[in-house]
């Protein structure tokens, strides 16, 4: 059996795993963690007192990497068959792709003397490296996957 897309959809499944992990740990380093990834100064302080909010909705936001992650595995062969397969994979790669097309704005942003902090233009370049992923993926393997079992 040819690739047929399965190594981009196993390296953009990686990729969401690892980014629903990065959200858990900043469950576990709080404050300097949601600052670092720029989630909002009032956020960091909610978690710095104790709240329960910023972790619930960093968790759902795991959460939902890793269900991306598990739609990757599935598109690969590796995990059985989801449902809405293809549906959700050319979804996920579109949100990635366009959160980062955000990389545009901050360069220009940067270019026109704007404080534009580095990390957020990684960020979007990390968002577009796994929408391409996706996206490489998904068109590799169209056609397998409408007769996967």
């Amino acid at each position: 059996m040819k690739n047929s897309g399965r190594s981009w959809l196993i390296a953009a499944g990686l990729a969401s795993g690892a980014i629903g992990v990065v959200h858990l740990v900043c469950i576990v380093v709080g404050g300097p963690a949601y600052r670092f990834f720029g989630a909002g100064e009032r956020l960091a302080q909610r978690a710095e007192a104790g709240s329960l909010q910023p972790a619930a909705i960093t968790f759902v936001f795991a959460v939902a990497f890793f269900v991306l992650a598990a739609y990757g595995f599935s598109g690969a062969g590796v995990l059985r068959r989801l449902p809405l397969l293809r549906t959700a994979l050319v979804a996920t790669a579109a949100v990635y792709l366009l959160r980062g097309l955000f990389v545009i704005t901050e360069v220009t942003a940067l270019a026109g003397g704007r404080a534009i902090p580095p990390r957020f233009i990684v960020f979007s370049l990390v968002s577009l490296g796994v929408g391409i992923c996706y996206a490489l993926g998904t068109i590799g393997a169209w056609a397998r996957l409408r007769t996967m079992p």
